[in-house]
């Protein structure tokens, strides 16, 4: 068995083992579990591989996402061994089936592997391992120890340390001659005390002995990059060095998790090696110096081919970045230096880094501009998530009168950011933010949730009030979002009955058919829906005609507009005849003086909002003027 803790290089990990069978313990983490499968998915159905899941009883509703990312079988929690290891001879049997002679000769490779049996105080080793080390007879254990570098003995010590602090299973990592980086599985008899290990192949080997970073899987870390420098120029040759660090990184990882950053970090990685490859050919080597800083050095190489290097790699970091749904537009800041008589790797360097840290300072490397105030979008989009949690995203309600008679019918729920520094933060740029951080979905579900809970709760005062809350396009696209929905609603106690869905006309061009279909739903289900900012779009038309509604609420410009010019009120009149004609009640948004009501009034407008009944309010004052009414 190879155990895996983290996802990195697990699907390389895997084709390396030639397994053919993978489990994935998702228990308690499914999210992570998902994309353990996705990563690993490619190489299982590649090699006719089987994928077990393991799953908690209460994620069995997660099933399909699994199926849909590649598993083959799944187990779901609580289980018992025999059920497990049943579980394992049916994946093996599977993978038997349908791999076939790649199975099967994966399953009979030889192992590299060891035996220590301290009673006898004997060594042995596999027939592969003795092969690979040119062993003639069984090794001593000192002879074994001495096959592990100096510096790497600690790990080792490390390791058997657990073992004899009652650790069954254990594992470390070190460089082991002809098979390069490995990793030695460790595992203890508690009975007879043996000690078993399986040595793992993590990598090809390295015809030049540098460490690799792990987590970029192939670049050279900082200390492998200095040697590197120091070798060439302690022969006497020129180095030239680039330095790029990626803008707004921190953002990425704060937001979106540490695991998307370090996907970021790959691609950039990727990009980075491509371009270098491609200008500087084999005479220059990409690593990661820590953070989000790469470096990419060469040696003697031409003032043209490191200028266009220069350029490959700013049009490569300039390209936004993938994170999982969303795009993350970063930029970098880059510097070069040249090498010069009596540079060292830390002199040359420790210029590179003044040279990026001066851009900086000079406000380069993001087209000039800066968002670092208090009040800066990336500011607010790093804060996001921590705000979130700690209850500073708060709901306002702005009150939907009748026209008719005055009574405030209804209410739209909005998200206010109380923050602690800054004050309160308006919905624009609360979703600006949300849109920087990639946290659109997870901000939307928030202030849904959140607006639901508070009026399930709601006094009797508000007994006939209604509750609009806003769906986003991100909301849209979700698969199954109707049915997760309506569980909030439920669950909150609030009634479906009183409960209206506004969707945003702008957020609907991408997918018509989809909105459509989940608004039915909703509808079929009690709630009504209606369209907001309408007049605002280029396909209104088109979505009055595709969409099942039973409200229309006109963009607060054109109602401002409607005490201008006779034109701006024939607009106006064409729109509430048109939302009239197809049965549709009509909100104007953004009412503000008695002149703009009246004549709304008069064109048929059933109800409004805005600053002349009231702004936003919050519960309390909700409910005192409600009572007031």
């Amino acid at each position: 068995m190879v155990a895996a803790r983290r996802a990195d290089g697990a699907e390389r990990r895997l084709l390396a083992s030639g397994a053919g069978v993978a489990v994935v313990d998702a228990r308690g983490a499914v999210e992570d579990g998902l994309a353990a499968v996705a990563a690993i998915a490619g190489a299982v159905g590649a090699n006719g591989g089987a994928l077990l899941v393991l799953l908690s009883s209460g994620d069995d509703g997660r099933l399909g996402a699994f199926y849909d990312a590649g598993a083959t079988h799944f187990l779901t929690s609580p289980m018992r061994e025999a059920a497990f290891v049943q579980a394992l001879r049916f994946a093996e049997r599977h993978a038997r089936r349908v791999g076939g002679d790649h199975v099967e000769a994966a399953g009979d490779a030889e192992p590299l592997g060891w035996r220590y049996d301290p009673a006898l105080g004997s060594m042995q080793v596999t027939p592969a391992l003795a092969a690979l080390l040119g062993l003639w007879q069984a090794p001593s254990v000192r002879a074994m120890l001495r096959r592990v570098a100096a510096e790497e003995r600690v790990a080792l010590r490390a390791a058997l340390g657990r073992l004899r602090d009652g650790l069954q299973a254990t594992a470390f990592a070190h460089e082991l001659p002809g098979a390069g980086r490995v990793v030695e599985h460790l595992q203890r008899d508690a009975r007879t005390g043996r000690l078993h290990a399986l040595i793992e192949r993590l990598a090809p080997v390295d015809a030049g002995a540098a460490v690799r970073d792990a987590l970029t899987g192939g670049l050279r870390d900082a200390a492998a990059a200095r040697r590197w420098i120091a070798r060439r120029l302690d022969e006497g040759q020129g180095v030239g060095v680039i330095l790029a660090t990626l803008n707004r990184f921190d953002v990425v990882n704060t937001a979106y998790g540490r695991a998307s950053g370090d996907m970021v970090l790959r691609a950039a990685s990727t990009r980075l090696a491509q371009a270098a490859r491609e200008t500087l050919g084999r005479r220059s080597i990409v690593a990661r110096l820590g953070g989000a800083q790469f470096l990419v050095a060469t040696a003697d190489a031409e003032p043209a081919a490191m200028a266009q290097a220069i350029v490959r790699c700013e049009e490569a970091l300039a390209r936004p970045f993938v994170v999982g749904d969303a795009i993350a537009p970063m930029g970098a800041r880059i510097a070069r230096v040249d090498s010069a008589t009596g540079d060292t790797a830390a002199t040359l360097l420790r210029r590179a880094s003044e040279a990026l840290a001066g851009q900086r300072d000079g406000g380069q490397g993001d087209g000039g501009r800066t968002e670092n105030g208090p009040d800066g979008v990336d500011t607010l989009a790093v804060d996001l998530r921590r705000a979130m949690e700690a209850g500073e995203v708060e709901l306002r309600f702005q009150p939907q009168v009748q026209v008719a008679t005055g009574a405030i019918v209804g209410v739209e729920a909005l998200a206010r950011w109380r923050h602690p520094t800054i004050g309160e933060i308006g919905a624009e740029a609360l979703f600006s933010a949300a849109a920087r951080a990639g946290l659109d979905l997870a901000l939307s579900e928030h202030v849904q949730r959140l607006a639901l809970t508070v009026a399930g709760r709601w006094p009797a005062a508000l007994g006939e009030v209604r509750l609009a809350v806003n769906v986003t396009a991100a909301d849209v696209a979700r698969t199954g979002f109707a049915d997760l929905f309506l569980d909030w609603v439920d669950a909150s106690g609030f009634p479906r009955a009183r409960l209206t869905v506004e969707i945003t006309e702008s957020g609907l061009i991408g997918d018509l058919g989809e909105a459509a279909r989940l608004l039915s739903e909703l509808r079929q289900a009690g709630c009504r829906v209606a369209i907001d900012d309408f007049g605002t779009g280029y396909s209104s038309l088109a979505y009055l005609k595709a969409l099942p509604l039973d409200y229309l609420k006109i963009d607060r410009r054109l109602t401002v507009d409607i005490a201008g010019s006779p034109r701006d009120r024939v607009v106006v009149r064409g729109v509430i005849d048109m939302a009239r004609s197809l049965g549709l009640s009509v909100i104007a948004e953004g009412v503000e003086t008695d002149e703009q009501l009246d004549l709304l009034a008069k064109e048929g407008c059933q109800f409004y909002q805005g600053f002349l009944c009231a702004a936003p309010l919050t519960l309390d004052e909700l409910i005192a003027r409600v009572a007031r009414a």
